[in-house]
């Protein structure tokens, strides 16, 4: 599930940088839309660290429980993350912390329940309320979740892209979240597709959106090259996996 959304997400931002989105010439004496592109996307692949955060409002993952409609993520090129996931349609949320080969999952109440069945769900809300599942990506029931924070290969799937697009054209200098940004616009795959990017050099990505069709999606990305949040939850605060493991295997 949690790599589910990280595929996507790096699928939507490829589709969004890809080549083929053709822009369109500019005037000399400012940066062309092929500049602007091309220098956000070799930050974005450059970026040994990046702050991701996602919004899905199409309708398909309004109506889940097991896709996320918002993730808010800090990850890194060494695997390390930190933040959380919000399932669609009541399903809960979780929160994830990753560093080396230790993952600590701390889903709410709502979450067991829709994740795990009946009056098994109840119990296990119970029994790991207010703390954290604490293993190893070794652990089977981690893994899912551990493959997340995987910056390297986010920036592979972008890479890797090669989806038919449009055209984009630059409209009028604005601003997201007080940052002084060019929007980019263009269709693709009959979506209506923007990209915000840095005003000033370095030029980066900072917001991307997709609508349409179904789709309505917005793409956030911040603190470019800051450190992952090192701090880890205390062992008072988690449980090890396997007597999670033994919960379910007892009904």
């Amino acid at each position: 599930m949690a790599r589910r959304v990280l595929v996507c997400t790096a699928a939507s931002a490829a589709l969004l940088l890809s080549p083929a989105l053709v822009p369109v010439a500019a005037a000399a004496d400012d940066p062309s839309a092929r500049e602007l592109v091309d220098q956000a996307k070799e930050n974005l692949l450059d970026a040994r660290s990046v702050h991701l955060e996602l919004t899905d409002r199409g309708a398909d993952t309004r109506t889940s429980k097991t896709q996320p409609t918002s993730m808010d993520l800090a990850l890194d090129q060494d695997g390390n993350c930190a933040g959380s996931l919000r399932m669609g349609s009541g399903g809960g949320s979780v929160e994830i912390v990753k560093r080396g080969d230790e993952v600590w999952m701390k889903p709410d109440t709502a979450f067991w329940k829709a994740q795990v069945p009946g009056a098994q769900g109840d119990a296990v809300a119970e029994l790991f309320k207010n703390r954290y599942i604490h293993g190893s990506t070794n652990d089977a029931m981690l893994k899912g979740m551990a493959d997340t924070c995987d910056l390297t290969s986010f920036q592979k799937d972008i890479t890797d892209d090669s989806s038919d697009a449009g055209r984009l054209t630059k409209g009028a200098e604005t601003k997201v979240d007080g940052t002084d940004v060019i929007p980019l616009k263009g269709t693709s795959e009959g979506k209506q597709a923007v990209l915000y990017v840095t005003s000033d050099a370095p030029h980066r990505l900072v917001r991307a959106t997709q609508k349409g069709g179904g789709t309505d999606m917005t793409l956030s990305f911040s603190d470019y090259g800051k450190p992952v949040p090192s701090k880890t939850p205390s062992a008072d605060d988690s449980v090890d996996v396997g007597k999670l493991q033994d919960e379910l295997q007892s009904v």
